[in-house]
């Protein structure tokens, strides 16, 4: 096998495995709001859930960069952690215990970063274009987000349970992806000295702060929106469930636009126009009390919110190397972690629909620090 075909090879399991990433990690929403209905859990439990997920999405992250040097290889790293859908909804679809229910979601959220980290290699390194190839990779999690609940709504037609099976086999088949691809050493060149000067930067923690904030307003929605639409009867059924598809067609749509058809002129100016949009669409999500103007409403918001990730880690320019993302993104995915939390603590102490309008707090921080990016001088953003 010749370097073009190993080359053509990583790029296109980065490809298969975003996908299946896309359906198992969406598919959480609408599990937790299974999992509500089927044990009566109170809000408080299914924000601890959520929660959950995205601490081992922040340890994966963390860990992804020690455990090569350990486990003796890269690929023994990426098989190891990547088996957490596999086993993360398989408990969930043996048992109701809320302690092993934490400990699943737990695990998925480790595949989650797991995969985020692998596949970024693969497909980065692989491409001829990178800024083609990382849009592309990101397109195929949102045709998976987009397939999860017509495929989970399949599933539930078997039973109760056939949902989570099925989700830890579309985890095993993604944990084969990586198995038959070969993959190089991890790890840092030799001789090379880790450059620690963007702590030092302004621009580095505004960013930060801009994607904390991101990651805070958009996991909230995607774990919680469901079940607000359930709870409030805005959207009722099995109806609800499909909002999760409107999200992620927006999604898709959006970074589809910026990738290939209007790319921004202005990526500082976008970031705040994004953030501006984000939370004009989000109050009205709030206050819409039917059906139409909710969908409508959700469908404006995850269209705004779709560039402002990859913007803002663009954003970061001469600045990016492996250690500042290393430290960037799991930092700036503490907000995934905290705020589904406090979603669930306000909805258990006052209502879901309280707990729902507080990430409008992390909305208005989102707005503020993309216009705090766009005032740092020229050379700073470059």
């Amino acid at each position: 096998m010749d370097a073009q075909q190993i080359l053509a090879r990583r790029r296109n399991a980065g490809f298969a495995a975003f996908f299946f990433s896309g359906i198992c990690a969406i598919s959480s929403g609408v599990v937790v709001s299974l999992l509500q209905e089927q044990y009566g859990f109170a809000y408080g439990v299914t924000g601890t859930l959520l929660s959950l997920m995205n601490i081992g999405n922040l340890t994966a992250g963390f860990v992804s960069g020690v455990l090569p040097g350990i486990l003796g290889g890269m690929k023994r790293s990426v098989l190891l952690l990547s088996l957490g859908y596999l086993v993360g909804y398989g408990l969930m679809g043996f048992t109701g215990a809320a302690a092993l229910l934490g400990l699943g979601f737990f695990l998925v959220g480790a595949a989650k970063g797991q995969v985020i980290n692998t596949c970024t290699i693969l497909v980065g390194d692989s491409s001829p274009d990178r800024t083609r190839g990382m849009n592309l990779m990101h397109s195929c999690y949102a045709c998976g987000a987009l397939l999860c609940p017509f495929l989970i709504a399949a599933a539930g037609r078997a039973g109760e349970k056939a949902p989570l099976f099925l989700l830890a086999v579309l985890g095993f088949a993604l944990w084969l992806a990586f198995a038959v691809t070969p993959m190089g050493p991890a790890g840092k060149k030799a001789g090379g000295k880790i450059d620690w000067s963007f702590l030092r930067s302004r621009r580095f923690w505004l960013l930060t702060g801009l994607i904390f904030c991101q990651n805070a307003t958009e996991t909230s929605v995607t774990g919680w929106m469901v079940t607000y639409f359930k709870d409030s009867g805005i959207i009722a059924g099995v109806l609800s469930t499909y909002t999760v598809t409107v999200m992620w067609g927006a999604t898709l749509i959006g970074r589809l636009l910026i990738a290939f058809v209007f790319p921004f002129k202005n990526p500082r100016r976008a970031m705040v126009g994004m953030g501006a949009g984000c939370l004009a669409a989000y109050i009205g999500l709030m206050l819409a009390r039917s059906q139409t103007p909710a969908i409508v409403l959700l469908f404006l918001f995850a269209f705004a919110m779709a560039g402002m990730n990859p913007t803002a880690v663009a954003a970061a320019g001469r600045m990016t190397s492996v250690t500042s993302i290393a430290i960037l993104l799991p930092a700036a995915s503490l907000g995934a972690i905290v705020m589904p939390w406090v979603i669930g603590m306000v909805a258990e102490a006052v209502s879901l629909t309280a707990g729902m309008a507080s990430n409008i707090v992390p909305c208005l921080g989102m707005l503020a620090f993309a216009a705090l990016v766009a005032r740092l001088p020229e050379e700073e953003t470059a």
